[in-house]
């Protein structure tokens, strides 16, 4: 069978897009097999969590919304609307800590706090900034952003501090302010 020159070029062309469209959507399902979403576990609305040890209340956390993603190699938790924790310590004596968004790290214990970050011993002492990280195990405080640390002594500025959760041993960075010092220099 001799077709002339154009009608060849024409089935040539039709079985090229024939196979470029098979060929298109076998593609897309490989795609589909390869392609895991990035999907919560679980979500809850309205938590209220409390931690304990030994019988023991050692922290309470509550949030409008969390999402859990333990189903991940990375496991987390998010907290895309804020958090509000108040933790205990052995003498019951409260820290109380905000932040308009956090993470919650599981397998490193670190907790990422973002956005109006705002933490309040009941001795009075405040600490300002817009992101704070806390050590779960080491019960540590740490950030290289600016803050504000207000106590009995005055107000100081600085950017970059770390401290332990009761506030009794603080390491700051760059700061100024007026504080009240019982020292003699």
């Amino acid at each position: 069978m001799n077709l002339p020159k154009r009608y060849s070029l024409l089935v040539v062309t039709v079985i090229a897009v024939t196979m470029f469209f098979g060929c298109e959507s076998n593609f897309k399902e490989v795609q589909k097999i390869n392609f895991s979403e990035f999907v919560p576990a679980s979500d809850a609305d309205t938590v209220n969590i409390k931690y304990t040890d030994s019988g023991r209340i050692t922290g309470v956390l509550i949030s409008p919304k969390m999402l859990d993603y333990s189903n991940l190699d990375f496991p987390f938790t998010e907290f895309p609307k804020g958090i509000d924790v108040t933790l205990y310590d052995k003498k019951q004596k409260r820290t109380f800590i905000r932040g308009n968004y956090a993470v919650s790290y599981k397998n490193t214990g670190i907790i990422d706090l973002i956005g109006k970050v705002k933490i309040t011993s009941e001795e009075g002492q405040v600490l300002e900034t817009e992101q704070l990280y806390f050590d779960q195990k080491n019960e540590w405080f740490y950030t290289e952003r600016k803050f504000k640390l207000t106590d009995k002594k005055g107000v100081s500025y600085g950017q970059g501090i770390d401290f332990s959760r009761d506030f009794k041993v603080i390491n700051s960075q760059r700061i100024s302010g007026e504080i009240e010092s019982d020292e003699e220099l």
